[in-house]
């Protein structure tokens, strides 16, 4: 295997000490990644309802468009791992910008024209998907370029509070608009936002010394070989390994639970849908608020402590979620759900700095590829245990098992080096925890 060289550091277009506000190449980021992450947020109210009221599509058929979504993350991060760390990023993200724009407007067309079909539903949601993915890679791996290394949380957490915002936001806005204009005009908002997005990256101006420049052809491994890097790197970095373990088991479990959330809610509480609704808002507060905060909160516990405290201290709050009552006794799951949301945006602003600062700069696609497979990945899994344990043994039972599990995930961070680290090494002080 082509030895890495050990992360060297490097200068972002960002000057030493100055703030993120000031700092065009981040906003220009942050402003793209908001209006792109708010368009999909609108799609995920007006797709179900396109193919309930105009194609008249059954439960199972509706359920598929969400099968179909995530499916890419399993099949293609490896791929798009490598083709991120082979290629120019920023080009990368703005052409699946463009494509995502012209596949999402082609939807409304075709209904206009009495072409649209399920078919063809689940082909621009899967092909779209499959665009995320690279865009997801690409984007996650740029960000180290273009603010400095003592800025990673802060910069990570402005753009987890963007994606609690448009959690917060999108859906209501999908649904006003799918009331207003009918749910197949409804996504043209979703256009815009792309459109928006890719303009935003084309300004953003990055010196090509500065700019990580892709690998050249004659200094590539096979394809099959730099996939493997990517995971051979995560596999025997103690931490990394770790933080992959964490991040899967928490998310089969947090899925297990949002797939009957709405069941348990409806059925068992008896809560009307507008009461389900701000439940939900009400817990994506807790994302934003930790995500405004997050570089404060990480200095004083410690950028590299604040990843287990973040995952252990939250816990006892879930159990709030399955002791739910109808009526006022509603307001726990909210509780539990805020504190849950709170969680994911520090930990992940957390865990993500991390791996931007260990990883090498000519892995940090592969590497976060390499996530995004794994963790992505057992979504559709989590959703399938928590319908199917909800059937066989009850909506409340199946929380508790779920809000167990969830928690349990802070295990792995608990017990690992991290727990001898205040702060996460740089290249500058002292090497990354051992590879074992």
């Amino acid at each position: 295997m082509r030895q890495e060289a050990p992360p060297q550091p490097r200068e972002s277009t960002a000057e030493s000490g100055e703030s993120l506000w000031r700092n065009r190449n981040f906003m220009l980021l942050w402003c793209g990644q908001g209006a792109g992450t708010l368009g999909p947020q609108v799609a995920m109210v007006a797709l179900p309802l396109l193919a309930l009221q105009v194609l008249h599509a059954g439960t199972f058929q509706v359920s598929l468009l969400s099968f179909v979504g995530w499916l890419p993350y399993l099949v293609f991060s490896l791929p798009a791992g490598v083709i991120a760390d082979w290629f120019d990023q920023r080009r990368i993200m703005i052409a699946c910008d463009v494509a995502r724009m012209l596949l999402i407007a082609s939807v409304p067309v075709a209904g206009l024209t009495g072409r649209l079909s399920l078919p063809y539903l689940y082909t621009v949601v899967g092909v779209s998907g499959t665009l995320t993915v690279l865009f997801t890679v690409a984007y996650r791996s740029r960000l180290p370029e273009l603010v400095q290394r003592s800025q990673l949380i802060e910069a990570n957490g402005k753009l987890g509070m963007c994606e609690s915002l448009a959690e917060l936001a999108g859906p209501a806005v999908g649904g006003v608009l799918a009331g207003l204009t009918g749910a197949s005009r409804a996504l043209f908002a979703n256009v815009l936002t792309y459109a928006l997005s890719a303009v935003t990256l084309s300004l953003i101006r990055v010196p090509a010394s500065e700019a990580g420049a892709p690998v050249g052809a004659s200094q590539r491994v096979p394809f099959k070989a730099a996939m493997g890097e990517g995971m051979a790197f995560v596999r025997r970095h103690a931490v990394l390994r770790r933080l992959l373990l964490c991040t899967s088991v928490s998310n089969f479990f947090v899925t297990a639970v949002s797939s009957i959330a709405v069941t348990f809610m409806l059925r068992e509480l008896h809560a009307p849908a507008a009461a389900v609704g701000l439940v939900f808002s009400l817990g994506a507060v807790g994302g934003l608020l930790t995500g405004a905060f997050a570089h404060r909160i990480s200095a004083r516990v410690g950028t590299a402590r604040i990843i287990w405290v973040s995952m252990l201290v939250p816990g006892p709050l879930y159990f709030l979620m399955p002791l739910a009552q109808p009526g006022r006794g509603l307001a726990l799951y909210g509780i539990g759900l805020t504190a849950l949301s709170a969680n994911a945006v520090l930990f992940n602003t957390a865990a993500i700095s991390y791996r931007q600062t260990v990883c090498p700069p000519g892995l940090q696609s592969r590497v976060n590829a390499v996530y995004l497979w794994v963790s992505y990945g057992v979504i559709p899994f989590g959703s399938l245990f928590g319908g199917m344990l909800g059937t066989a043994a009850g909506l409340k039972p199946t929380l508790w098992v779920c809000v167990l599990g969830m928690w349990s995930a802070s295990l792995f961070v608990v017990f690992s080096p991290l727990r001898r680290l205040r702060d996460v090494p740089t290249p500058l002080s002292e090497p990354a925890p051992a590879l074992s």
